[in-house]
């Protein structure tokens, strides 16, 4: 985010207030709870799992961060809202992806819905995924635009560059967007830990942009105050969620040093027919967080391994595929929330 002129601070500003007046109207706390009952509600492991099969397919999709960041705030501020079954969870995520794709997303960028079913191995048809937005959006009143942490992420770092111009002299080969990237990889990092979910959007952005001036120019902390109070905030939940955050990041890989190239490999599926009504699949390197019973946790492939299913033998009176329709009609007599 660049500002030119004498009108940059006053821009900023504007931004800053009516980002934090959208957050103060739409913000609630949610805490996900650990259940005896893994049937009854979405446990925080599960919440953060699913957030990181959405991140892979930010990057299988090339989507913007925007992107993913309005996607985690639209299931957050659902989550909330609702008590949704486990059983729904991929169908909610991946609902709440396509619509922050829609939002966000140039035209052409945004995914096909039969494909993005498809690639996504989420376990829905498209036709659920299209009923699943509908009740998304009743549920948040047709309201997608709220104001994430990555906008306060932007509007800070903006208003460190413009208050102080130096903040990247003893990064010589790092310019302001290279800069920018490398907080927002942090912040991705940040959406997918359950117990930063306690503080708003904006104090987690601003704990990211504090821990990264604290080692780049000797006077941050005056900087930071300044900050904080442009945003009207408690300096001890700053110092809270600066705690966590740093513990948080120390599991996130260094990044790549500027100017790295990057190499694209393209996703492919192979499927193979075999002897005695079996097929082996080669899936692609994203796949939806299938969640075991009995735990928590999700069952991942091994990587480069090849997975092996097979048919079940059709019975004597012949076997007929239920529809997607049928599908559709199941899930509205169901108990969802």
């Amino acid at each position: 985010m660049k500002f030119s002129g004498p009108l940059e601070s006053q821009r900023l500003r504007l931004l800053l207030e009516t980002a934090i007046s959208r957050e103060g109207r739409m913000w609630k706390v949610h805490m996900p709870k650990i259940q005896s009952n893994q049937d009854v509600g979405i446990s925080p492991t599960q919440r953060d799992e699913v957030i990181q099969w959405l991140a892979k397919l930010k990057y299988q999709f090339h989507l913007y961060p925007e992107t993913l960041a309005l996607t985690v705030s639209l299931l957050d501020r659902f989550l909330a809202t609702v008590k949704a079954r486990p059983k729904y969870l991929n169908c909610i995520a991946i609902s709440c992806f396509f619509l922050a794709a829609k939002t966000t997303e140039e035209d052409e960028r945004i995914p096909v819905l039969k494909v993005l079913a498809r690639d996504s191995f989420c376990g829905c048809s498209p036709a659920e995924i299209r009923r699943m937005e509908k009740i998304i959006l009743d549920k948040l009143n047709w309201d997608l635009h709220t104001a994430t942490p990555l906008d306060f992420l932007h509007i800070f770092h903006a208003v460190a560059l413009s208050t102080r111009p130096q903040l990247l002299t003893s990064l010589p080969k790092v310019n302001p967007s290279q800069h920018m990237a490398i907080l927002t990889k942090q912040l991705l990092h940040c959406l997918a830990c359950y117990q930063l979910l306690q503080f708003k959007g904006s104090m987690l952005a601003l704990a990211i942009v504090s821990l990264e001036v604290e080692k780049l120019i000797p006077d941050w902390l005056v900087l930071i105050i300044d900050l904080l109070q442009k945003a009207q905030m408690d300096s001890s939940q700053l110092i809270h969620c600066r705690e966590l955050v740093a513990q948080h990041l120390s599991t996130l890989q260094p990044s790549l040093p500027p100017n790295s190239v990057y190499v694209y490999s393209p996703l492919k599926h192979t499927l193979v027919t075999c002897n005695r009504g079996a097929f082996k699949f080669q899936p692609s390197s994203v796949l939806g967080p299938a969640f075991s019973k009995g735990s928590s946790r999700p069952e991942v492939p091994i990587k480069g391994a090849t997975v092996f299913y097979r048919r079940r033998p059709a019975p004597r009176g012949g076997y007929k595929q239920a529809s997607a329709k049928r599908k559709v009609e199941e899930m509205e007599v169901d108990d969802f929330y």
